[in-house]
């Protein structure tokens, strides 16, 4: 192809013949502009449809890095939240939005740590705590934090050559881990037969020796059992009933084949906690007035209800057997006609709530126990009956001296 065809070729054009682009530059110089304007030397009037002029790109903004924090590693992905790329955002964590949420704790900035509770100071490890049931009810008192006893105490006393290694003891009864079980020991929060223990190689008897763990007694004895009964309403607190009624044991499978002692008693019309066990010894001391167990009771009444009478309940009120009064009285909740109220006794006297009530004046409508000692109902379902855990039993035994 000649030289004149290349020139005319459809492709090569650009749809501006050459002469006619330099008539017009040569036409156009020092000539005015539509708009008002002049065109100086090189310049093009870009309104007919000229070539447009150059711009330079804007300088992009660099994201601000703090340097404190350390940069995150360049994995050749698009970053998060990109909209050039059309990733999302990575979802971010509850705290990090937080200022100082990614810097490294204790630089200046950074979140500062949640403190202990003093309840983790005190205890460290609890006792038992890693049971799937039962409630928890911390120590029964502050364990001591020394490495040993403050004078020198013979614990060979205690040794038995033919016994088990105590901090197996320990962990076979569900304490803790026999490592943790260790640390306890070495702490002095171990108890064997009321003298304190801190020595590893101690062998003891697991079935006479007495072992308290933050004052919490460990139960090795398998064949007891504690239970909490929710009793319902027309009841009869007996294992059996010759008139018919129901009673406790169509509510227990007693697949131990032991006999069960229902702690104390509930009145037929009363709701609420009643312990069952075989521990003949606990169940004496429980009912026993000397140790002076608090039972806890809501009582509903007629309203509105006056002051002064929680005050004449607590000094003390006059009945047929004697002068009887509550350790607490609390108003819970009072609505138009009824009254809630709590009380917390020792006494074990027969219907003692309904006839303190009837004396100041407010015969009781509903009567529930709550509570007995450290054991609650919570929100235990009416009717049922569980297995109390063993830190509850722990607490039940120290709060009767066992």
């Amino acid at each position: 192809m000649t030289q004149a065809g290349r020139q005319g070729s459809p492709r090569k054009s650009s749809g501006r013949k050459g002469p006619e682009r330099n008539s017009a530059g040569s036409a156009g110089r020092g000539a005015p502009s539509p708009r008002g304007g002049g065109f100086g030397a090189g310049q093009r009037d870009f309104s007919k449809g000229g070539d447009r002029p150059y711009k330079a790109p804007k300088p992009r903004e660099e994201r601000f890095v703090d340097p404190d924090e350390s940069p995150a590693p360049q994995t050749g992905r698009p970053a998060a939240g990109d909209w050039k790329s059309g990733a999302k955002p990575a979802a971010r964590k509850p705290g990090a939005r937080k200022p100082g949420a990614g810097k490294t704790p204790g630089t200046p900035g950074a979140l500062k740590p949640k403190p202990r509770s003093a309840a983790a100071k005190a205890y460290g490890t609890r006792a038992f705590g890693g049971e799937r049931f039962g409630q928890n009810l911390g120590a029964v008192r502050k364990p001591s934090r020394k490495r040993g006893p403050s004078g020198p105490v013979p614990q060979s006393e205690l040794h038995d050559a033919d016994g088990v290694r105590l901090q197996k003891v320990m962990a076979q009864a569900g304490v803790a881990s026999r490592r943790v079980c260790e640390e306890m020991i070495a702490e002095g929060r171990v108890e064997v037969d009321g003298q304190v223990v801190t020595e590893l190689g101690v062998r003891v008897d697991p079935k006479t020796s007495v072992i308290h763990v933050d004052g919490l007694r460990i139960q090795l004895d398998e064949s007891l059992v504690y239970m909490v009964f929710n009793k319902p309403k027309g009841v009869v607190s007996t294992m059996e009933d010759p008139d018919g009624r129901p009673c406790i044991s169509d509510f227990v499978r007693n697949t131990h084949g032991e006999r069960l002692f229902h702690v104390g008693r509930l009145d037929v019309a009363t709701e609420g906690l009643l312990l069952l066990t075989n521990d003949g010894e606990l169940a004496n001391r429980l009912t026993h007035p000397s140790y002076e167990v608090p039972k806890t009771y809501l009582v509903q009444v007629r309203g509105p209800f006056p002051q002064g009478i929680g005050a004449q309940l607590k000094a003390g009120v006059e009945l047929e057997d004697g002068i009887a009064s509550v350790d607490s009285f609390r108003l819970v909740d009072s609505t138009p006609g009824h009254v809630l109220i709590e009380v917390v006794l020792h006494s074990g006297k027969n219907r003692i709530v309904r006839r303190l009530f009837d004396a100041v004046g407010f015969p009781v409508l509903r009567l529930v126990r709550v509570k007995v000692g450290p054991i609650g109902l919570g929100d235990q379902r009416q009717g049922s009956i569980r297995n109390l855990g063993k830190q509850e039993v722990g607490h039940l035994l120290a709060s009767v001296g066992l």
